[in-house]
């Protein structure tokens, strides 16, 4: 098993959430969260005054799928998310020991 994270703009959500559920993943867990990458934040003006974003807002996507689903949900992200231009974000993949399902006590690829 994998989870996978995917750190987009937030704009883009509504499209990767279509995108996977096309790719039948059946749940997902989305946070708000600010960052930043290569671009460094940018400079704003309010007010007359400028000022500087440091950490720009984001959302963090996070999928607990079978190894065999991996391709068609990276693809799926990476093509939904995708605007061409700086700071679209950054797809993880991490290995998953085990998932339980707390309700029903189902282990592993049947807990997802």
């Amino acid at each position: 098993m994998k989870l996978v994270t995917a750190i987009i703009k937030p704009f883009k959500l509504d499209d990767v959430r279509e995108a996977l559920s096309e790719v039948s993943v059946q749940g997902m867990t989305v946070t708000e969260v600010k960052g930043f990458g290569r671009q460094k934040g940018h400079t704003e003006l309010y007010r007359g005054a400028e000022y500087v974003v440091d950490f720009l807002p984001k959302v963090k996507i996070e999928v607990a799928i079978a190894d065999e689903s991996l391709d068609s949900v990276i693809e799926a992200i990476a093509n939904s998310a995708n605007t061409g231009k700086v700071g679209d974000g950054k797809i993880f993949i991490s290995s998953l020991d085990d998932v339980i399902r707390i309700r029903t006590g189902e282990t592993g690829v049947d807990a997802v």
